[in-house]
């Protein structure tokens, strides 16, 4: 699963990481309520109450992945940990990729976005409630493209315990 705040590209890398390995992809916006993309385009942060029905779906979609679906790539922004817990991505067979990167950075990617229902302005609020996660996750500074991204991922893959979670 790919994590992060607004900007640093976690569809684009999911995308093109699920190609890469002929994994469907998932993309968490897709999950959101209207209520809250409808919130989130007036330039309303998301509060706890507003996103719990969001990251009950997105661990319906992880369960159901887990249990029969088979392997998948997940973009979410999973900011807190309690939202992670929720969303049992502590489970070993789950990757947690968290994509970062400057602040300055971030705010110029999301004014070159068009067709999101998410606004430059809500930038700070997602920094602002980010819990980075600590050893748990892979973090990658999204200063680097893409497919060196994608390349990143895959080596991490490669490795003892997320392979053998992989094989699950």
């Amino acid at each position: 699963m790919l994590m992060g705040v607004c900007g640093t590209g976690k569809s684009t890398v999911g995308r093109l990481l699920a190609q890469r390995l002929a994994w469907p992809f998932f993309d968490g916006d897709d999950f959101h309520p209207e209520a809250n993309r409808k919130k989130m385009e007036s330039g309303q942060p998301l509060d706890d109450d507003d996103r719990r029905p969001w990251l009950e779906a997105l661990r319906d979609l992880i369960r159901r992945r887990l249990t029969a679906a088979g392997p998948a790539v997940l973009a979410c922004s999973a900011l807190k940990q309690s939202y992670r817990q929720l969303m049992v991505l502590d489970d070993p067979r789950i990757l947690l990729v968290h994509l970062t990167g400057p602040p300055e950075i971030l705010a110029q990617r999301l004014r070159l976005r068009r067709d999101h229902f998410m606004p430059p302005g809500l930038l700070g609020s997602q920094l602002q409630i980010l819990e980075p996660p600590g050893g748990e996750a892979l973090t990658l500074d999204v200063e680097a493209s893409p497919e060196t991204l994608c390349d990143l991922i895959l080596e991490a893959m490669e490795t003892p315990r997320a392979a053998a979670a992989v094989e699950r």
